[in-house]
């Protein structure tokens, strides 16, 4: 028995052929761990009631297709990454050498927001990753991940060529500050476009507009004089 959490799709592709079964039994666990991971969290569930939430006889599925729960967790984010990618690539072609420390951030927030976009309606993935962001050894492992993404420092190097001389620490600080506010962002804006409650704003792209001028002041923001 599948609900509508696009698992369904997911069984409607799937062929009688042998040799497709397991990349589709695969797929379905994806999309199954990451919808149950959004709405409780990564350690609420565990990898039998993915299995069993997928309608996988085997309740030892997850492990058979994907090793640990932190690998299953791994694989969800590679699943969404190669589109934000792509999108952030295109994007710093179009900004190389520029001088406005707008369009480098835009090229942090824009990929992962129009990546959102193109998931529709319900969708769980800024969920997920704001349940993983506060899951201590996940958080790490997904951080380390993202950052092996080429596209993801080309940006980072644009973005810090611009931005203010800071003390390091405080600079360290405003990196995590601008990563917390786009991934809860994103967050509560899926959340909102779920249950279908008002929303500050009426689509992604204006989201993202927020979102970038928020990040650039953060960036441009004084430094209050620390003994």
């Amino acid at each position: 028995m599948m609900s509508a959490d696009g698992s369904k799709q997911v069984m409607a592709r799937v062929g009688p052929g042998k040799s497709d079964r397991g990349s589709e039994t695969r797929e379905l666990l994806l999309v199954t761990a990451e919808r149950l991971f959004a709405e409780h969290g990564v350690e609420a569930v565990s990898n039998r009631q993915v299995s069993e939430a997928a309608g996988q006889s085997n309740n030892f599925a997850v492990g058979y297709h994907f090793g640990s729960k932190e690998d299953l967790v791994v694989a969800i984010m590679r699943r969404h990454s190669e589109s934000i990618e792509r999108r952030r690539t295109e994007m710093l072609a179009q900004v190389t050498g520029s001088p406005d420390l707008r369009d480098w951030v835009s090229c942090l927030v824009r990929p992962t927001t129009e990546h959102l976009a193109s998931l529709g309606s319900p969708s769980w993935y800024a969920r997920f990753v704001a349940q993983v962001m506060t899951h201590p050894s996940y958080r790490k492992r997904v951080v380390d991940e993202a950052y092996t993404s080429r596209s993801l420092q080309q940006g980072h190097e644009g973005m810090f060529r611009l931005v203010p001389r800071l003390p390091e620490e405080v600079r360290q600080e405003r990196n995590d500050l601008g990563r917390l506010m786009l991934v809860h962002m994103c967050a509560e804006r899926e959340r909102a476009l779920q249950e279908g409650t008002a929303l500050p704003h009426s689509t992604w792209e204006s989201t993202a507009a927020g979102l970038v001028d928020a990040i650039v002041g953060l960036w441009l923001a004084p430094v209050t004089a620390r003994r």
